[in-house]
């Protein structure tokens, strides 16, 4: 298994149009969110797409640690899909790459060709009252089989306060955080089969994995 140690030494290399604050959320991100726990879902998978994909970060994580061949990004930051694509050409390690911006609404067709759709603190920046339709409209154009990884942070831990400072100082936002019993209601009204559920904490942060496969008709 790859450590957050190889991790950070190869992210160090990946920060681009970035201030110094960024630099430190890029290099150290690992430290605070369980990519290693990510990866092992891409295993005996040619393909991922990475829905809010920021800089690309953890699309060349996977590009250059495991076995996935094509992914795709979409993000809201129309800067942040410029440092993607320039990362993806240096750092692509051969793979192919498609970053797009995205309005935060409308969700590509091209998701439908994706077996694994990746949504990594992502849902806790939805406002509120869109989280569900957010949910639902990635249910709507994943293919039948495919997979959701979603991890987001448990507004059930009391832990989630600290996200919340994390958040506002260097986000500028304060999140909107659900717990994981609510996330994974929302999937199984929405259509989804929850295969998996798990929490796991790493220092102050209260993550949660729920790993939901889009049902075959």
């Amino acid at each position: 298994m790859i450590s957050n140690k190889e991790l950070i030494k190869f992210l160090e290399k990946t920060s681009i149009n970035s201030g110094f604050i960024d630099k430190l959320k890029i290099k150290y991100r690992p430290v605070i969110c369980p990519f290693e726990d990510l990866l092992k879902y891409t295993l005996n998978k040619k393909n991922l797409f990475d829905v809010g994909c920021g800089s690309g970060q953890f699309s060349l994580v996977a590009a250059n640690f495991t076995d996935i061949k094509k992914i795709m990004g979409i993000e809201i930051s129309e800067t942040l899909v410029t440092n993607a694509n320039a990362l993806a050409k240096k750092y692509g390690a051969g793979k192919e790459f498609i970053f797009k911006t995205f309005d935060g609404v409308n969700f590509p067709d091209a998701m439908a060709d994706y077996e694994v759709v990746f949504l990594i603190d992502v849902l806790h920046h939805v406002p509120s009252n869109q989280q569900h339709s957010f949910l639902e409209s990635i249910f709507k154009k994943m293919a039948p089989g495919a997979q959701l990884i979603l991890k987001d942070i448990n507004a059930a831990s009391p832990f989630v306060y600290c996200n919340k400072m994390h958040d506002l100082v260097f986000a500028r936002e304060i999140g909107n955080e659900v717990s994981v019993s609510k996330a994974k209601q929302w999937l199984q009204e929405i259509g989804f089969t929850v295969k998996e559920e798990y929490t796991k904490q790493v220092f102050v942060y209260p993550h949660y994995f729920l790993i939901a496969e889009k049902p075959v008709a």
